[in-house]
């Protein structure tokens, strides 16, 4: 069975850092792109960036230059290297992975994890 983590959201302060990781655990399927996106209160999810199995990325614009995704494909693991942080990122942040099993692909989503930035 397929499962989606994230992990490392919390409270920081303006101007603060922090780094999410998201870890695929299972067998018998590979990994396509991954992705994190996130939700805020009374908006709707959007995409924050994501990142192919060969590790060409892409990213929302108001995020390019302080959010850096990567990936560990040998753990499994996608990260979110998030900077410069402002009140405006704070949301639930998700992770989301494309996940073939049998040649059929799936999207898969993790439970989410929550971001606040608050002095």
């Amino acid at each position: 069975q397929v499962q989606v983590v994230e992990s490392g959201g919390g409270l920081v302060q303006p101007g603060g850092s922090l780094r999410l990781s998201c870890a695929v655990s299972g067998s018998d399927f590979s990994i396509g792109d991954m992705g994190w996106y996130r939700q805020a209160p009374g908006k709707q999810r959007e995409l924050v960036a994501s990142i192919t199995s060969g590790g060409d990325t892409k990213s929302a614009d108001s995020m390019k230059g302080r959010f850096t995704i990567s990936r560990d494909n040998a753990a499994k693991t996608v990260y979110l290297q998030m900077n410069s942080l402002k009140p405006e990122d704070t949301a639930v942040y998700y992770c989301r992975a494309i996940i073939t099993i049998n040649t059929r692909s799936y999207r898969y989503w993790g439970q989410g994890t929550q971001v606040t930035v608050s002095p």
